[in-house]
């Protein structure tokens, strides 16, 4: 296939599912056809070159010589400069074109990887925020709880040492009730008191 400038500037490639970009195979393969193209375009300009080498050294065929006029110059290089000049020039823009072609998948590789990074610090960031607000809460929360049960525990220590308290007034209360039964019925005998 004879690949001109106009195929590789209007070539189209499949875009890949679950990534963004090229199928890197079909890329390759187009851009291997392109090499091929740009080696036989080198490859003809060469002998182009050889062949222009030879007509200006005089070596040219005998038969061709012969057929002239013997006034007529010798061929002039321009028409052998003319033919391999399109073909330089193809291989010129083909070179010019696979420069542009890397050039725009590498900066849109780097935007890409530029914009990954500024969306991964932004969740990074959100992540970290969260974390912190949570944090925030759960701490607001403990001293919530914290508070909650020291007043409880005062509440319990007031209510041990007012039950203390009573208790020991009662026992005392008790105590006191006893010794004086005592003291009063103590000339009495326990068959008296009908025990």
């Amino acid at each position: 296939m004879a690949l001109t400038p106009d195929d590789v500037v209007t070539k189209q490639f499949q875009h890949v599912r679950f990534k963004e970009g090229f199928d890197p195979d079909e890329v390759d393969d187009f851009l291997d056809e392109i090499v091929v193209e740009w080696r036989k375009a080198l490859a003809e300009n060469e002998e182009l070159k050889a062949k222009l080498a030879a007509y200006e050294s005089g070596s040219a065929p005998a038969p061709a010589r012969a057929a002239e006029p013997v006034a007529a110059p010798a061929p002039s290089p321009v028409p052998a400069a003319a033919e391999g000049a399109p073909s330089g020039a193809a291989s010129a823009g083909i070179i010019e074109l696979a420069q542009r072609l890397h050039d725009e998948h590498v900066a849109e590789g780097r935007a890409q990887r530029d914009q990954l990074i500024a969306d991964a610090k932004s969740q990074a960031a959100q992540i970290v925020s969260e974390a912190e607000s949570r944090g925030r809460d759960e701490v607001a929360k403990l001293d919530r709880e914290r508070a909650q049960l020291e007043t409880r525990i005062s509440e319990l220590r007031n209510f041990e040492r007012d039950y203390r308290a009573q208790l020991r007034s009662y026992i005392e209360g008790q105590l006191r009730d006893l010794e004086t039964t005592a003291s009063s019925s103590g000339s009495t005998p326990v068959s008296a008191i009908g025990l």
